[in-house]
């Protein structure tokens, strides 16, 4: 039989997996990357001789890769050096209040409890094991294979798990379910917090988004090298099962004829030769347009509206003091509901939270006495496309930042070589999404029925990514990859056109992905 080639749009984390399990499947594939490395938003850059990382810097969910790889016949652990962290992140609301969040479920109860007070920690208690409840009723039903309407859901979970779903509250915003848990406003902000891990408000987001506490309490691990060696990793093990991976490709379309596709059009003329096309890209470039009329046809196009959050970041190798930083700190703005109105208002706020990576860190918080490379990251409006941020704005964010981190004790002298990243840089590096990190924002209780599936209208055509259903966060992207490349295969395996080359039976998804 002739053999079916596959094109890829995207090296990122999404199209890096789908090529990869096609690729051992023993289809022919090709994937054509823009940029000059694997990764998209999993990526690093220079500051003073050393890579800084500038995108995910959060390692969950283990397993899902390792179920990655050992589907392609490989092991995560002989190819990435990996490591428990003990503390998954050290909280700040001012020089004095301070709260870590422990890999030991009871060490977080009893700093829970030293923080606040005993209800408190019988609040956080309760919490935990309604998050466990949230993640149990979806993991199976939502999260394993095609993207389900409302409808779907409820016929796979049966008569006897509708309880389950109204159970989790997906009608309820997150902010509102936490008053349930917690009167201190503080723990709010802090458990709130994981509505932006998928570029949304914590007063808009549904109540469901409370899972990501339970999968963080599974295990968060550091990864030697960054999320960026592990795109690195990933790439390498698709080209040693036969992928090809071109790097500096600019695709400008796909090309369509008698209404399927034939291959993508790169920016220079040439054509590449494709019976069918997985697109890492943003869905909202292809609502755009970027890859021809006919592709837009098969997204819903997003409009600003809809964007998650984008963010202004400074990468920057620091001396620091005062504070006594580990791998992940988060310093808490004053007034959450005031933050997050300037968002949705499409303005920076003036007391924004700032998260901090310090990444030559792990658990010991002692201090370095030598300059460390530093993430510093603010939520920002995603109008990098519409209403760029001028030089004045981009000044006035980092001198609050600073203001912020100095508040809570921490004092950061930057070298001159920091690196700033603000929605309209996002906007060039992923073009039609206004500097929007996450795709569509998971806003009211039909959001995550928004976000397109692996297939599409378009004959031929399938998706991964982050903006694509299950969602952002890299093992989130990765199932979407696991996901585009089953349907891709199951698809073949219907039309009887299959490859013979190196043919091997594919495992069917499975699993939980979460930011």
């Amino acid at each position: 039989m002739t053999a079916q080639r596959v094109a890829v749009i995207g090296a990122g984390i999404g199209g890096l997996v789908a090529a990869l399990r096609l690729a051992h499947a023993g289809l022919d594939v090709t994937v054509l990357e823009r940029g000059l490395r694997p990764g998209g938003k999993m990526r690093s850059l220079p500051v003073d001789g050393l890579r800084v990382e500038a995108g995910p810097t959060v390692f969950t969910m283990r397993w899902v890769f390792e179920e990655i790889f050992s589907e392609c016949g490989a092991d995560l652990s002989d190819r990435l050096a990996l490591s428990p962290a003990t503390i998954l992140a050290r909280h700040a609301w001012g020089a004095d209040q301070r709260l870590d969040l422990f890999a030991d479920h009871e060490a977080s109860a009893a700093a829970i409890r030293a923080f606040a007070d005993a209800g408190e920690e019988d609040g956080y208690r309760r919490f935990r094991a309604r998050a466990a409840e949230v993640y149990g009723t979806l993991e199976g039903p939502f999260i394993r294979g095609e993207r389900p309407s409302p409808i779907d859901l409820g016929r796979r979970v049966g008569l006897a798990g509708l309880g389950g779903l109204l159970r989790i509250q997906p009608f309820t915003t997150l902010w509102s379910a936490l008053g349930d848990y917690f009167r201190d406003p503080r723990l709010r902000q802090l458990f709130g917090r994981y509505a932006t891990y998928c570029g949304s408000s914590p007063f808009e987001a549904p109540a469901t988004l409370m899972l990501v506490a339970h999968v963080e309490s599974q295990g968060v691990w550091h990864v030697e090298g960054g999320l960026s060696r592990l795109a690195a990793v990933i790439a390498d093990l698709a080209e040693e099962r036969g992928a090809r991976i071109r790097y500096g490709a600019h695709v400008a379309g796909i090309a369509v004829e008698g209404g399927r596709i034939v291959g993508l059009d790169l920016a220079d003329g040439e054509r590449i030769a494709a019976n069918w096309v997985v697109s890492n890209a943003d869905a909202a470039a292809l609502g755009k347009g970027l890859f021809g009329a006919r592709a837009a046809r098969a997204v819903e196009a997003v409009t600003p509206s809809d964007r998650s959050l984008s963010a202004v970041t400074l990468c920057a190798r620091a001396r620091t003091s005062g504070f006594p930083l580990v791998r992940h700190n988060v310093f808490f703005s004053r007034d959450y509901a005031a933050e997050f109105a300037a968002l949705r208002a499409g303005r920076l706020p003036d007391d924004p939270t700032v998260y901090v990576c310090a990444q030559d860190r792990a658990d010991d918080d002692s201090a370095l006495g030598a300059p460390e490379r530093l993430l510093c990251l603010v939520n920002a409006p995603a109008l990098g496309l519409e209403r760029p941020l001028d030089p004045t704005e981009i000044a006035s964010c980092e001198t609050n930042l600073r203001r912020k981190l100095t508040e809570c004790g921490l004092t950061m002298e930057a070298s001159p070589g920091a690196v700033t990243t603000d929605p309209a840089g996002f906007e060039r590096l992923f073009p039609a999404t206004g500097g929007a990190l996450y795709g569509r924002a998971s806003h009211g209780w039909m959001a995550s029925f928004k976000r397109p599936g692996a297939r599409t209208a378009l004959p031929g055509l399938y998706l991964a990514g982050g903006s694509i259903h299950p969602g952002p966060g890299v093992p989130m992207a990765a199932q979407s990859g696991r996901i585009a490349a089953d349907s891709l295969l199951a698809d073949l395996s219907r039309t009887g056109r299959a490859s013979t080359r190196r043919w091997q039976g594919t495992a069917t998804s499975g699993g939980m992905s979460t930011p």
